[in-house]
């Protein structure tokens, strides 16, 4: 089950059922079932806080990911998916991207990490890009009425 929250800010992911439904799918296409995940929404400072306290990193950041998961031969997927949006925003702005299109690179991003792909070298941060490019085309059209 997805689940959707806030810490420190108001933000307010549009289009959460299909979203939910979306990482779900991404997760069954790399071989996963998606468990419990939890998007928290938040402020720059707020992550920056668990960047400092959890990481041992002094710097801004747009997502931090906790792997809950169980990976003994369940392939159930879990964990909790803090993402900064001011710096979400920001990131939009400096590469051309609509605030939402960043926004949901960010959120497959984080299932992304939930089942196992990484991204600190220059190799597995293009494979990574490449797996959100690839994910966000398929997210689905709103069905009009």
């Amino acid at each position: 089950m997805v689940r959707y929250y806030n810490d420190s800010c108001s933000y307010r992911l549009p289009d959460k059922r299909l979203t939910s439904a979306w990482l779900r799918s991404v997760a069954e296409q790399e071989g996963y079932t998606l468990g419990d995940v939890s998007y928290i929404f938040c402020s720059a400072e707020r992550l920056l806080e668990m960047n400092r306290q959890y990481l041992g990193h002094d710097y801004f950041t747009d997502v931090i990911t906790f792997d809950y998961s169980d990976r003994k031969g369940a392939r159930t997927v879990s964990g909790d998916i803090f993402i900064d949006v001011e710096t979400v925003a920001d990131n939009a702005r400096i590469y051309g991207s609509t605030p939402l299109q960043e926004m949901r690179r960010v959120v497959v991003h984080g299932v992304l990490h939930l089942c196992g792909q990484k991204d600190k070298t220059p190799r597995t941060e293009r494979q990574m890009h490449r797996k959100e490019d690839k994910y966000l085309a398929q997210f689905p059209k709103k069905e009009t009425r």
